[in-house]
């Protein structure tokens, strides 16, 4: 198969329209079109609909489009690993971290140190919600990730790395007074900033609630981890987060922080992989690297 045109499929699809693809690749249109209806031939399937508003995919093109981002990723691996032969880890290397995370708390100890250990591998950090992590790893658009939760999920592979307590922190007004825990039967007056129900840490304090016959009082749902520590600042409301990211608030704000109990609530820290494509070397150089930190960090807590 010839990946120019797999190439070139791609972006008539980015670009919806085969005009605007020729230009942005550089040819001329009657030979860009010849290629398509070259793929046509070759699958036997029409992978257009051509309009006078410009192009869409059928959905055999829809498919195609898909495993054309694989193949030409697979190439472009085997031709770094091909370049880097015999020498140190080098490529470009997509990690997926989870807000309010673990991950999220090292993405800067991380970044460094690859720098420092494999200075010719690219790093590319995408802070983002596991549904859509996931989905970027079953697209072979990103190597790995480390979020909240435990699978399973068709597609990705789920390596549990760290259990964490969940803890309530808020400002002194806004948190029950008092040291060390807090019940949850005692959250359920509080107004609580948490994330939206696309969230893992969201789930899991829905459940224990819905399990205590307890309703949450949710006066705002926050996506961004820096607004919700200015908010649980100012006293807007208390929020629920793991211990790492609540140890990571602590060093610069003045805040209640008290483990939840009766019950405890726990989540999963785990490293997604794509369940068919194995890490290249440069992103399994990051993989453990990334496992050597978070090891580091819980042997700082002991």
């Amino acid at each position: 198969m010839d990946t120019r045109r797999l190439y070139s499929f791609i972006k008539i699809i980015d670009a919806g329209s085969i005009t605007r693809a020729a230009d942005i690749l550089h040819i001329a249109q009657p030979a860009l079109s010849q290629q398509l209806s070259a793929l046509e031939a070759q699958f036997g399937q029409q992978l257009l609909i051509r309009s006078k508003r410009g192009v869409a995919p059928t959905e055999a093109g829809r498919a195609l489009y898909l495993h054309a981002q694989l193949i030409l990723r697979q190439v472009d691996l085997a031709q770094a690993a091909v370049d880097v032969s015999g020498r140190a880890p080098a490529g470009s290397v997509s990690v997926g971290l989870a807000p309010y995370s673990l991950g999220a708390a090292l993405a800067l100890p991380l970044l460094k140190s690859v720098r420092e250990r494999y200075p010719d591998i690219l790093l590319h950090i995408n802070e983002n919600f596991g549904g859509v992590i996931s989905e970027a790893i079953m697209t072979g658009r990103m190597d790995m990730a480390f979020i909240y939760g435990a699978g399973p999920l068709r597609g990705v592979q789920f390596e549990p790395v760290r259990t964490e307590d969940l803890y309530l922190i808020g400002a002194p007004d806004t948190a029950p007074s008092g040291q060390g825990e807090v019940r949850l039967a005692e959250l359920a007056s509080l107004p609580l900033l948490l994330p939206s129900r696309i969230h893992t840490i969201r789930q899991v304090v829905d459940a224990a609630f819905q399990q205590a016959s307890l309703r949450l009082n949710v006066v705002g749902e926050v996506e961004s981890a820096l607004t919700l520590v200015n908010a649980v600042d100012a006293g807007i409301g208390a929020t629920v987060l793991p211990w790492s990211a609540a140890r990571a608030i602590l060093d610069v704000r003045t805040l209640s922080v008290r483990r939840i109990v009766e019950p405890v609530i726990t989540v999963k820290l785990s490293v997604v992989t794509s369940d068919n494509q194995p890490l290249s070397e440069p992103a399994l150089a990051v993989h453990d690297l990334f496992l050597e930190l978070i090891d580091g960090d819980k042997n700082r807590q002991e």
